[in-house]
């Protein structure tokens, strides 16, 4: 098998589970979704049909991921956040087929409470507050809050506020990497 499932998670035929990632209480994984390796989904988590999850994807307590959403490695899902798939919805319209595509950016943590309006992507390393409601892409590196999300920073990828010097250069305090803020982008340099 490969991946440890606690006895109460339900496993629909059918989804694709990487060796080491780890499934627990009372979640449900649908029909055609795929986790990577080294995953580990909390508690009442549910993930839809047609979902990819990366390798090394944390997901906490209370998370639904719904069909649409595509979470790159290295993704942090913060407690009960909410993804959305559908821009308009009516309880007597069906609307399935019609699902907007969210794509999670490699190494982004989006904090507990959040909620991500589908159709808008995350950058890579972007670090979206607690609370938050995304309602627009998200650039690579950006630290957002509030509701709507507003860009209020830049995070490293060590999940450090960088604090860029008059030359537009700034350096991680934990990894000592270098970034640099060029035309409104962050780029980290090799």
């Amino acid at each position: 098998m490969g991946y440890f499932a606690h006895e109460t998670a339900v496993i629909d035929e059918g989804c694709t589970i990487g060796e080491g990632t780890k499934v627990w209480h009372f979640s449900h994984l649908m029909t055609g979704c795929v986790l990577g390796q080294n995953c580990n989904l909390g508690q009442n988590v549910v993930v839809s049909p047609n979902v990819v999850l990366g390798n090394n994807v944390k997901v906490q307590n209370n998370v639904s991921i719904y069909t649409g959403v595509t979470c790159e490695d290295d993704v942090f899902l913060g407690p009960s956040m909410v993804f959305t798939n559908v821009t308009n919805p009516r309880s007597a319209v069906n609307r399935r087929g019609q699902y907007e595509k969210t794509v999670v950016g490699k190494g982004a943590s989006i904090g507990a409470n959040a909620t991500v309006v589908c159709g808008h992507n995350i950058g890579s390393y972007a670090f979206i507050g607690a609370g938050s409601v995304v309602t627009k892409d998200i650039p690579k590196y950006a630290l957002v809050v509030g509701n709507p999300a507003r860009q209020i920073g830049w995070m490293s990828e060590f999940g450090h506020r960088l604090e860029f010097d008059a030359d537009g250069f700034a350096i991680c305090p934990e990894s000592g990497e270098k970034y640099q803020l060029m035309d409104g982008l962050v780029k980290k340099l090799s």
